[in-house]
């Protein structure tokens, strides 16, 4: 097939986004498809380019890949170095080789990868992606929709709120909270702009760095416990694994930069534990629609109560990435897994 990998956009995940790509890109390529790593937001060229014969010659778009720096890309310096300075999302000729293309792999992580607009431009446009649909793409990315979601479901997760930039309240005491507290932006991922907080003076400088990123946050009682996270393909649960932080939680750094972290697969949980977590990780993906793949992630504490904290519609194929491990449990390659992930998007379309 002739697949393109879209990667990179405007999100504060972009560095993130173009590793993922950059090892998708390499796994099909040895499935032998004619592939082409694409910038949705760079594009190819600066004006509209002689497309013919392009997925033979693919290596000229090929976007420079690099490790995934410590901190989120400085985005103005991003949109500062398009060639042809357009306000539109999509790069030059982005939209033409999609549709030339015979399904796009969604590498997008963040805003306007995971938020729904791009999967309904490609619906309107008859381009074949990976992944969710429009819909269920847009609620997932809403922390604060998708938690009503969840809760309305029997899906447990943390006590807590929704705060807009108009209505902030920067007096703790009116909150019907208690400390502490994670505050999170509504709509981000790879956990930027988050922050546990833990009194007053930690709180405002939560809401300033929270701000920063979205004009809508998340703020909810923080659960001290382990960190674990459940892809599900198709409706089904794979095998869970534990994330346990070396220092501080599950941050960008930790995520990112490798030996920052033990991931165990299958995670030490009793059986009982086990099927539970793996149920509620169904639950989520039915409940918010996410009908091909996604990832859930949950923290048990001690009293071994399980919290739902997010579902992911784009999970990160990076070397340091979750779902990869957890489907090579089950015996499913990086390669492998990189074909059901087309394999069980284009049924959507038959």
């Amino acid at each position: 097939m002739n697949i393109v990998v879209l990667a990179g956009g405007l999100s504060t995940e972009r560095d993130v986004s173009i590793k993922t790509g950059s090892m998708v890109e390499k796994a099909l390529k040895e499935n032998g498809h004619k592939t082409i790593l694409l910038d949705v937001f760079m594009g190819y060229g600066d004006k509209e380019e002689d497309l013919k014969g392009i997925f033979d010659r693919g290596e000229e778009i090929g976007i420079k890949v690099s490790n995934i720096p410590e901190v989120a890309p400085d985005l103005a310096k991003v949109k500062a170095s398009r060639k042809d300075q357009s306000d539109c999302f999509f790069g030059p000729n982005v939209i033409r080789l999609c549709q030339m293309a015979d399904i796009v792999f969604m590498a997008l992580h963040g805003e306007n990868g995971e938020n729904g607009k791009l999967q309904a431009a490609f619906d309107l446009l008859g381009v074949k992606y990976t992944g969710s649909d429009y819909l269920s793409s847009a609620i997932a990315m809403n922390k604060g929709i998708a938690k009503q979601l969840m809760n309305a479901n029997g899906i447990p997760t943390p006590r807590g709120m929704s705060m807009t930039r108009d209505q902030r309240e920067d007096d703790l005491s009116k909150l019907p909270l208690h400390l502490p507290l994670v505050i999170k932006p509504c709509c981000g991922g790879s956990s930027i702009g988050v922050t546990i907080v833990r009194n007053e003076e930690e709180y405002k400088a939560g809401l300033e760095e929270g701000f920063r990123f979205e004009d809508e946050l998340i703020i909810e009682e923080y659960v001290e416990g382990r960190e674990f996270s459940v892809g599900v393909l198709e409706g089904k649960a794979l095998p869970i694994i534990e994330i346990a932080p070396i220092s501080g939680f599950y941050d960008y750094k930790n995520k990112y930069k490798a030996g920052s972290a033990v991931e165990t697969c299958p995670a030490e949980l009793p059986q009982e534990i086990t099927e539970k977590m793996q149920g509620y990780a169904e639950a989520v993906a039915k409940t918010l629609g996410l009908d091909t793949y996604s990832r859930t992630d949950f923290l048990l504490n001690r009293d071994n109560e399980i919290f739902c904290l997010e579902a992911n519609t784009l999970p990160g194929m990076t070397p340091t990435s979750l779902l990869p491990q957890e489907a090579k449990v089950v015996g499913m390659n990086f390669n492998q897994l990189c074909e059901k992930l087309i394999e069980i998007s284009l049924a959507k379309y038959n």
